[in-house]
């Protein structure tokens, strides 16, 4: 069965070309119908990663975060129509140890093979995860990007010590909001406090305790953990603002994802025992909590509605950029393009 496949084939630039699906295996066959744009994808998009890591992986088709209906699955374990979040990391090996979003063995979809920009995609089963009934499809578009935050807050539980009376979030982004509304659901008894950039932006923390302009930070805020979800060149001052009012021997998360070496003040690291540690994307064990604290936690998908930005409704390559050059334009939220192919 012959597949339409969108790739980006230079920067700003989208071809089709066709690929063979096999109808006779074991995949299971997804129609996407609601697809999120994320930075990863833009700065491919932009032509913004250096010449040869462009020319190593395109053309390629776009998409890591995604949500589908289900036509056709041999293992009978879904009906057709039924709408499913695909999961875009793809493990090739077993591992007692790593899990299988740090494999370097793993394949990631949009990042080294094609992504979700397709009229049909196959998965391996254990790549699809059922959505709840009658859920918000624009919101669950970004399920992946919600499920990058849950993996980060699983592994701060297991990884932070016991004292947990305040933790602090930097980054008042996209990353940064769902990470505090997670953390409040997961964590309802620890004091969360918002640092960022943006005063518009900090004002929609409504749930947490405290939010603060990183320019005003009183002189004696002590926190126990962080978490950072800057990322790029400002990253360098969140990290170190934290390192500045963390109490001994807390530990930090990083999110925030930077394309060049970030200078850290190692002599306070030491001094004070600090740990940090990092966190990127997520398995199948993240999903499958994401979606559940979806049906648990219903004010969950209100807070996250307010991420939904501009909707695209997408029926060829031109509504293609035009989805893409839109999303460049935005401060805040998701792009969300309503997949018509």
């Amino acid at each position: 069965m012959l597949n339409a496949v969108y790739r980006l084939v230079a920067p700003r630039r989208f071809d089709v070309t066709f690929k063979d699906i096999d109808l006779c295996g074991d995949k299971i066959i997804v129609r996407p119908t609601h697809l999120s744009i994320c930075h990863a994808d833009q700065r491919y998009y932009q032509g913004a990663r250096p010449a040869e890591i462009l020319e190593q992986k395109l053309p390629m088709a776009l998409i890591h975060e995604a949500i589908g209906e289900v036509v056709y699955d041999p293992t009978g374990e879904f009906k057709s129509g039924d709408s499913v979040v695909m999961i875009p990391n793809t493990p090739t090996q077993e591992d007692e140890v790593i899990a299988e979003n740090y494999r370097r063995s793993s394949k990631f979809r949009a990042s080294g093979f094609d992504g979700f920009m397709q009229d049909l995609v196959a998965l391996d089963a254990d790549r699809v995860v059922r959505l709840p009934q009658g859920i918000d499809k624009t919101i669950a578009a970004f399920t992946e990007l919600v499920s990058v935050s849950v993996h980060a807050l699983n592994r701060f539980d297991k990884i932070a010590h016991k004292r947990r009376e305040v933790v602090g979030i930097w980054g008042d982004g996209n990353l940064g909001y769902i990470t505090a509304v997670f953390f409040k659901a997961m964590f309802p008894d620890t004091k969360l406090y918002i640092f960022g950039a943006d005063k518009e932006k900090l004002e929609d923390f409504t749930f947490a305790d405290e939010t603060y302009h990183v320019k005003k930070i009183p002189s004696d805020m002590k926190i126990d953990h962080a978490i950072e979800c800057v990322g790029g060149e400002p990253s360098q001052m969140a990290i170190n603002q934290i390192i500045d009012y963390i109490n001994p021997e807390g530990t930090i998360s990083l999110l925030g994802v930077s394309e060049y070496p970030v200078p850290i003040n190692t002599r306070m690291v030491l001094e004070k025992g600090l740990r940090l540690y990092g966190s990127s994307r997520s398995g199948r064990a993240d999903f499958e909590k994401t979606v559940a604290m979806y049906e648990s936690n219903p004010e969950i998908i209100e807070y996250l509605s307010n991420l939904v930005g501009a909707v695209v409704e997408v029926d060829s390559i031109k509504d293609m950029t035009k989805a893409f050059e839109m999303d460049i334009q935005k401060s805040i939220g998701k792009t969300i393009m309503v997949w018509n192919k």
